[in-house]
């Protein structure tokens, strides 16, 4: 038996894999037969049943017998820019029809498809002025005895290509490996396949690629989805249990340090924040270090709760780094922490690409010297140059931004760092026990108090004016706004609104109200002398890309204006919202868009009128769109799914999970008999290793 995972021989032992093969195959990830079995189709093409021409509308795909009528041309009378047009028949007996295959590129089909005979057909068909057409198709031989080709009569799997890789090549290599494996070990009991109704791994790994039926197809696919579910989750709660066994039997105590910063706030900390506080202070304490997610609405308080944390490892003489994805929103941090615990004796640095020469030179010295307690910046502290005396605790913000490869070399400044991640993209319940699996997870829901949630409002081209002139009225308040356009220029290449062009207008529209053009290409001394002016109430209005969307803190902004707001995902609609409604005074967004929306774009559109609630907008957002961006998997590559669906498994997620809860809690070291496959699994080709990656 061989486990689906521990098949080691190079793809290059298969029949059709020279270097350009190789090479490609590499693009998709792979080098192994393993890696080549775990290659997930995109989709399935279903020949496996007539359908012919009178039966099928618009889009849809034919599958049927023809006969070749006619040929003809289109186009230039004459040259290589006319095209051959084959008109063919139904001839399946199941339903009759004509269709007009179009021949572009391929005139010598001419030659090879004969008037009369009868052939397989394969095609999506259109219908264009009354006639059905076909573009894009194939067509083999029907043969006197009647058996089907190759390519019919069965459901092909359609796998993501790369290079000189084609679905023939794919196909034959996935059968040659599954041809020279007598059997695959199973990977659930055999009570879990019976009581869960699945199928054996050797079933579901061979269906899953080369299925009889469409429903033989989604039993494997729910064998194989949920017997990896199962395994993230039984890594991820066996972690969290070592993690709570290893804990500290009674409180953590805040330090002098703590109490001092909190008493000095002229305000309360909110229930959630106290709450988050305590759930640190825990992991801080506990043998092992801390790895947990900080996840909040925008203004709900993340980063105090980071800087009090900290205090708890710089009263015990450690070092903090705070990681920041920009220089912006790195130098908004520093500003802030600095105000918060200068006066307190805690020494600040804050180092970004842009600090250079001498003053580099004299900071890096202070950091190995243990002279700056905590230092504050962007990737350039991961850089080999910056040393740590000390460095005991990590904080990266907006986490999702990061990869892996730039957190662990972070974390690789210290011998035993204890991490806390921080997101203000609101993540399901679900989905963050799954993606963020080994972490422990700290949420605020609770707003400071005072905090009007904001109005939203949908505006249409023909409701322009007035959104205008209410934006007017705030600045005579004397109140600020952002307007935010998807583009910095257009050149005319777009209908487009864009930053340049609605900066000059707005000036027409307000001529008297002082205003900046704020957007990625400023550099980064500009973008900071801007925002201070904006800060300081010397300028009335932003127009800006979406450059703002997080980290910036302006207390008297009211208005947010997103124009093209219908191409802007939920989750950036909703943290560019958050740039308002952060004091007690009430807000406004105002969400612009065109005549053609679809009905995604409606969707979200509808989500962010009717809800300010980041959590709820984050699931709605999973059902919409998926989880990649909102877990940030896209770009760190921190989960890799092959079978499973964030978004359209929630329900195997689930049980997946009450199913690992029940083994572990049952037999923890998974030393009875009956769990020998799982204990094997794990030990020999265990689909997700201990940080969650792709076994």
């Amino acid at each position: 038996m061989e486990y689906l995972r521990n098949l080691q021989t190079s793809i290059t032992a298969l029949s059709g894999v020279g270097p350009s093969a190789k090479e490609a195959y590499a693009e998709l990830g792979i080098a192994t037969y393993s890696n080549l079995l775990l290659l997930s189709p995109r989709t399935w093409e279903d020949r496996s049943q007539i359908q012919p021409l009178s039966h099928l509308s618009d889009g849809q795909m034919a599958n049927t017998l023809v006969q070749v009528l006619s040929h003809s041309y289109f186009g230039l009378k004459t040259g290589k820019k006319r095209t051959l047009k084959i008109l063919v028949r139904d001839v399946s007996g199941l339903g009759e029809g004509r269709l007009s295959l179009l021949c572009f590129g391929r005139n010598f089909l001419e030659k090879t498809i004969k008037i009369g005979r009868i052939y397989y057909l394969y095609g999506a068909v259109t219908s264009h002025r009354g006639e059905l057409q076909c573009s894009q198709f194939e067509l083999y031989p029907a043969t006197e005895d009647g058996d089907w080709p190759k390519q019919f009569g069965k459901i092909l799997p359609i796998y993501p290509l790369r290079g000189s890789l084609s679905q023939r090549l794919i196909r034959a290599n996935m059968q040659a490996i599954l041809a020279g494996v007598d059997r695959f070990a199973d990977e659930l009991t055999p009570s879990m396949n019976e009581r869960l109704n699945l199928m054996s791994t050797d079933q579901a790994i061979r269906t899953y690629h080369f299925p009889k039926s469409i429903e033989e197809l989604q039993h494997a696919r729910r064998t194989l989805a949920f017997s990896e579910l199962f395994y993230l989750q039984l890594v991820a709660r066996r972690h969290k249990g070592l993690a709570q066994r290893l804990a500290p039997k009674g409180p953590s105590i805040p330090t002098k340090l703590e109490l001092k910063c909190i008493e000095r706030l002229p305000f309360s900390l909110t229930t959630d924040q106290l709450a988050s506080l305590k759930e640190i202070r825990q992991d801080l304490d506990s043998e092992l270090p801390m790895n947990r997610l900080l996840q909040g609405d925008v203004g709900s308080g993340k980063t105090l709760v980071a800087w009090i944390s900290a205090l708890h490892v710089l009263s015990q003489g450690g070092q903090a780094a705070f990681m920041a994805p920009t220089e912006l929103l790195a130098r908004q941090h520093a500003e802030s922490g600095f105000a918060l615990l200068s006066e307190l004796g805690i020494r600040l640095a804050f180092l970004t690409g842009s600090v250079k020469n001498k003053e580099r030179k004299l900071l890096l010295e202070a950091i190995r010297q243990g002279e700056v307690d905590i230092v504050i910046g962007t990737h350039a502290l991961f850089s080999a140059e910056v040393v740590f005396k000390n460095l005991r605790y990590v904080i990266i913000d907006e986490q999702h931004r990061f990869g892996v490869e730039q957190r662990l070399a972070l974390l690789g400044k210290a011998q035993v760092p204890d991490l806390l991640l921080m997101t203000a993209t609101p993540i399901p319940r679900t989905l963050s026990l799954t993606v963020f699996g080994n972490l422990n997870v700290s949420t605020l829901k609770t707003m400071p108090v005072g905090r009007k949630p904001v109005i939203t409002h949908l505006v249409n081209e023909q409701s322009r004016k007035r959104m205008y002139q209410a934006v007017g009225v705030e600045f005579k308040r004397g109140h600020q706004a952002y307007f935010v356009y998807p583009r910095i220029d257009d050149s005319g290449e777009s209908e487009l609104r864009d930053v340049q062009t609605m900066f000059e207008f707005l000036k027409t529209e307000y001529p008297s109200v002082p205003s900046a053009l704020m957007h990625s290409k400023l550099d980064e001394e500009t973008k900071v002398s801007i925002l201070k002016q904006y800060q300081a109430g010397t300028l009335a209005y932003l127009v800006s890309t979406s450059v703002v969307e997080v980290g910036i803190d302006i207390p008297n902004a009211t208005c947010m204006v997103i124009e093209h707001a219908d191409r802007f995902g939920l989750s950036a609609l909703h943290q560019l919202r958050g740039r308002v409604g952060r004091s007690t005074l009430q807000s406004y967004c105002f969400l612009v868009f065109g005549d053609a929306l679809t009905e995604e774009a409606k969707q979200r559109l509808k989500v962010m009128k009717e809800s300010n609630d980041g959590f709820s907008i984050a699931e709605q957002d999973l059902m919409i769109r998926g989880p990649g961006e909102i877990a940030g998997t896209k770009q760190s590559g921190y989960l890799k799914l092959a079978y499973a669906s964030l978004s359209d498994d929630l329900p195997l997620i689930e049980l997946a999970r009450d199913e690992a809860d029940r083994i572990l809690s049952e037999d923890p070291g998974l030393l009875k008999a009956e769990h020998e496959p799982i204990r094997t699994t794990l030990a020999i080709a265990p689909p997700f290793d201990e940080e969650h990656g792709e076994g």
